[in-house]
């Protein structure tokens, strides 16, 4: 830690850390970006810097956003990103009642606190869990990225096969490109800009930016921002009595349900809330201004956060979209995460772990006092905001080779990511699909060529066997309930509710 300390206390890497925080709160306050949005559009700036700054500031956007959007849920009523929406519930009804300030102070102290707990959790648990992946080979390497996409599937809200469908779209996406083991090109059309693959960023720039962008000018969001004196920022001692048991449940749910693939910051702040509502001695309170509803989520969905950086920088597998663009990134600077990386870059490990504490410091200091400032940028019409936006993730995508193919990819799938938010499919296993294909092809690959064709490995050795197993049982889990509902249906001949 007092390396990571050196690392993160340089100037230059402070000033990458508030960079980081500040456009991640303000991604956060405006309704329509979210993280991962912000992330893929800021990705190209960060490829003529260090990657240690480089992962800093994109950290620094992911954790912020988290922070910025509660101010949005509680003033506005519109959540910031999605991790937020649980917020609107209690939040905006604590602003109605003139209690603004006080629900925006503890969403503050709250994921202060659990975001601190987290790099804690972090920093304790992502060494020993290296340590134990260095055994792993390459049939364990693609039995654990199997379940990696299996598990994030059978998270992912809306039906599995939508989710297989998407996931399947994102490993045909990642063998577009030169075959990294025979030197073949595949699924080029005699482009020259496609013989290294489709590159993440325009993938993801057109996936998150151009699309979210083009669903919100069709919807016209509706903003009525509650005019009300924004006063007592500090929670009272009741307030502190009643928040610090949902504070710290939070906390460690969000954690734990960080680590898994799939939804984190947003599953586990619904979770949180739910909790809240069931161990709470006046459930009937939820809903109409009850400070629990505020603090619980708000803590979950930053403890989740560091929870979500765990499987990414030891086993190189990433929990959610925003985990898959930072693995994307961390490849372009060079670096191949995984148990290796805190081995072979420890300044690069601890060094982002360090900047966390200081990034949420910074986060505590900023929102406080500048809640003012956001809710006057709530007040940018759409009509301005929008085409900046446009204008550039056109000008990011063409600057990262000076390509107008690029551009043009980003543009084709700013549409097709549109398409699939009209109809409902996420976008989230695509892009975890689309960086770990190739990874996959080529732990296949290798893991054939160990065993001379027998595709038994994956069965034969023990880890590898326990990996497939798992994806296997929730390949097969939905269908379970069905049959066995079915199996009590027949006899009956009536269904029961």
């Amino acid at each position: 830690m007092v390396m990571g300390f050196q690392v993160a206390l340089h100037p230059t890497n402070i000033l990458f850390c508030f960079l980081g925080v500040l456009i991640g709160t303000l991604v956060g306050v405006l309704p329509g970006l979210g993280p991962v949005a912000a992330i893929s559009l800021l990705l190209p700036t960060t490829f003529h810097v260090t990657p240690v700054s480089a992962i800093i500031m994109l950290a620094g956007i992911y954790y912020g956003a988290m922070y910025g959007g509660s101010t949005t849920s509680i003033l506005v009523n519109i959540p910031g990103e999605a991790a937020s929406v649980v917020t609107c519930l209690d939040g905006y009804q604590m602003a109605r009642q003139g209690r603004a300030g006080p629900a925006l102070g503890i969403a503050a102290f709250g994921s202060f606190i659990a975001g601190t707990i987290g790099i804690i959790g972090l920093m304790l648990i992502a060494p020993p869990l290296a340590k134990m992946a260095l055994k792993f080979g390459p049939p364990e390497y693609f039995s654990l990225m199997i379940m990696g996409l299996t598990i994030l599937t059978f998270l992912a809200s809306g039906p599995m096969w939508k989710a297989l469908l998407m996931a399947a779209f994102g490993l045909f996406l990642g063998c577009i490109g030169m075959d990294t083991l025979m030197g073949a090109t595949r699924f080029t059309f005699d482009i020259v800009e496609l013989s290294d693959g489709i590159g993440l960023v325009p993938v993801v720039m057109g996936l998150f930016g151009i699309s979210e962008v083009l669903l919100n000018v069709e919807q016209s969001m509706e903003r009525s921002i509650f005019e009300t004196k924004i006063k007592n920022l500090l929670p009272t001692l009741k307030d502190w009595a009643d928040s610090l048991g949902a504070i710290f449940r939070g906390t460690v749910i969000g954690f734990f349900l960080g680590v898994l693939p799939g939804g984190g910051a947003v599953i586990s702040s619904f979770v949180s809330y739910a909790v809240e509502k069931k161990v709470s001695k006046y459930p009937e309170k939820f809903g109409t201004g009850a400070i629990q509803g505020v603090a619980g989520p708000e803590s979950a969905n930053n403890a989740a956060t560091g929870g979500a950086f765990i499987p990414l920088l030891t086993l190189g597998i990433p929990a959610n979209a925003v985990m898959a663009i930072l693995l994307g990134a961390l490849m372009i600077h060079g670096m191949q995460p995984g148990p290796m990386l805190v081995k072979e870059h420890p300044g690069l490990f601890w060094g982002a772990v360090s900047s966390m504490y200081l990034g949420n410091a910074m986060l505590l200091v900023l929102n406080l006092p500048l809640i003012g400032l956001w809710v006057k940028i709530l007040k940018v019409p759409y009509p301005i905001l929008f085409p900046l936006i446009l204008l550039f993730c056109l000008v990011g995508s063409y600057s990262l080779n000076n390509s107008i193919t690029e551009a043009l990819i980003m543009v084709i799938f700013g549409l097709i990511g549109y398409l699939f938010k009209k109809f409902e499919y996420e976008a989230a296993p695509l892009v975890l699909a689309l960086v770990l294909g190739p990874m996959m092809e080529t732990a296949l690959r290798r893991s054939l060529l160990l065993s001379a064709g027998d595709p038994m490995i994956f069965l034969t050795r023990p880890i590898s066997a326990a990996l497939m197993l798992i994806s296997f049982f929730l390949l097969a889990f939905p269908f379970m309930p069905w049959l066995k509902r079915k199996r009590a249906v027949l006899p009956q001949g009536e269904t029961k509710n």
